[in-house]
């Protein structure tokens, strides 16, 4: 069920255990590539994390595994990340401000906040939400480039609009903000955050409260108190995935979607991070290839530009796998997008489902198939005459009601340049490693929490910078 490794595939099913187990799973087991994983309920760290953490055979310049002194294969074990929406104790940290690198990158951070945190939003909101992409532009810009390293994040980002007070009876009135953006402007009056703040500043004071209470309202989920602090710093290394193995996993709750905007950023931030990289280091192909396994990928949010994206990333040694429920999904959240999304897509996989939409695009999709049609007749009168037609007809392949009731065991494959065919699902019993995986034998169940409790012990190869503190307030000679 897998992909050539510049390729991009869709697929499209019935049930969260159906893409899991005939899909997601054998395609993580053959460890060849670094994968990015969309996790509803963190089943698939659970089942595999183990697998993942003893990695594939060390190979020597023969080609074949290297043994230790006791001859033993040496093993590489991945570089195992998790980003857990659900339960943020059992998660690493992740900071978006940590990947921004010069001005576009603070544009392209606004512009995925707006994007999934704009809720039920209608059009007429456009311009408070132009409104707020300039503050928000600004007051980044200004944290990005004045504020010390442990300060450039979204707390410090909502500390900023909690003082941004404003009396709508005195233009005249500075608060805490204007006041260091006043500094800034006199320091450097081309200043990139003064030019957008000074943008901000031209709505008058009725209007620049509505706009600061329309921000209090998209970053209130910043306002808990565990939100800002996975948010603090940066443990992920989005930017270093297609450096070395790595297997990053986004843990999402399939049920509550209130913080599937942070998984939608990184999702985002990893794009780009990746293409750049490739780019710059690389001669345009990552060492090596990336594969986003995105199940869900409907409930995660909109991922900006994700058309051009599918289009362009395939250059640089990453795929991505959209796993949904039903296309129609794809059409709801991506509207006019969705069909050049799917257009740029090498192969779809078809588990099975009833959704009215998908049944009927992919009946057509398959085409139709030649028939014979033989009608013969019979007419009595005086004497009996025979008759006999031979017609050629055509015949849809698998009709609407075929489809909707398609055997559980089989699956359809659309492969670019090849007819559809119909194929058995993969029996996730029958790959070499699944008897390293918990779905086999509960030993092999990944802790999580005792992982991510051990993650930080020291190793004598590392680097650290030691400081060096006096607690009893005497100079340090």
């Amino acid at each position: 069920m897998g992909e050539s490794p510049g390729g991009i595939d869709k697929k499209l099913s019935g049930n969260h255990e159906q893409k899991t187990r005939f899909f997601i799973k054998p395609n993580l087991m053959q460890m060849h590539s670094s994968y990015v994983v969309t996790d509803p309920k963190g089943t698939v760290l659970v089942e595999c994390g183990k697998l993942l953490a003893r990695g594939t055979p060390k190979l020597g310049k023969d080609g074949k595994p290297l043994r230790n002194k006791k001859g033993k294969i040496i093993y590489e074990p991945y570089q195992i990340k998790v980003f857990n929406t659900i339960n943020f104790r059992k998660s690493m940290h992740y900071n978006p401000f940590s990947y921004i690198s010069c001005e576009k990158d603070i544009l392209k951070l606004v512009t995925v906040l707006i994007a999934n945190t704009k809720g039920e939003g209608k059009s007429g909101d456009d311009f408070w939400v132009k409104a707020e992409t300039l503050l928000y532009t600004a007051l980044i810009g200004y944290i990005y480039y004045e504020a010390p390293k442990n300060e450039q994040n979204f707390s410090t980002l909502v500390e900023m609009i909690n003082a941004m007070e404003v009396r709508e009876d005195d233009e005249s009135f500075k608060n805490a903000v204007d006041l260091l953006f006043d500094a800034l402007e006199q320091k450097d009056p081309d200043h990139f955050a003064v030019r957008q703040y000074k943008k901000y500043k031209l709505a008058a004071g009725k209007t620049a409260k509505s706009i600061l209470i329309s921000c209090g309202a998209r970053l209130a989920p910043f306002d808990i108190a565990e939100v800002r602090e996975i948010t603090m710093y940066d443990e992920l290394e989005l930017d270093l995935v297609g450096d070395r193995k790595t297997a990053l996993f986004f843990i999402i709750s399939d049920t509550d979607a209130t913080f599937n905007f942070l998984v939608s950023m990184a999702y985002t931030q990893l794009f780009n991070l990746l293409c750049e990289r490739a780019d710059d280091k690389y001669g345009g192909r990552l060492p090596i290839h990336v594969r986003c396994l995105i199940d869900e990928a409907a409930n995660i949010g909109q991922i900006p530009r994700l058309e051009k994206l599918v289009a362009t990333i395939r250059s640089r040694e990453i795929s991505c796998c959209l796993v949904l429920q039903a296309q129609s999904q794809l059409k709801a959240l991506y509207k006019d997008s969705a069909d050049t999304i799917v257009g740029n897509m090498d192969c779809s996989i078809f588990l099975g489902g009833k959704e009215p939409g998908t049944l009927k695009e992919l009946a057509a999709a398959l085409g139709k198939e030649t028939i014979d049609s033989y009608n013969t007749g019979e007419s009595r009168g005086r004497e009996v005459s025979h008759s006999l037609n031979y017609q050629k007809l055509g015949k849809e392949l698998m009709s609407v009601d075929e489809l909707a009731v398609l055997d559980g065991g089989k699956c359809i494959l659309q492969l670019r340049g090849v007819r559809p065919f119909l194929s058995n699902k993969y029996d996730l019993t029958k790959h070499p490693l699944y008897r390293y995986t918990a779905d086999y034998d509960k030993k092999y169940a990944f802790d999580i929490e005792r992982f991510l409790s051990h993650r930080l012990k020291l190793k004598p190869d590392d680097a650290v910078e030691v400081y060096q503190a006096d607690l009893s307030g005497e100079p340090v000679a």
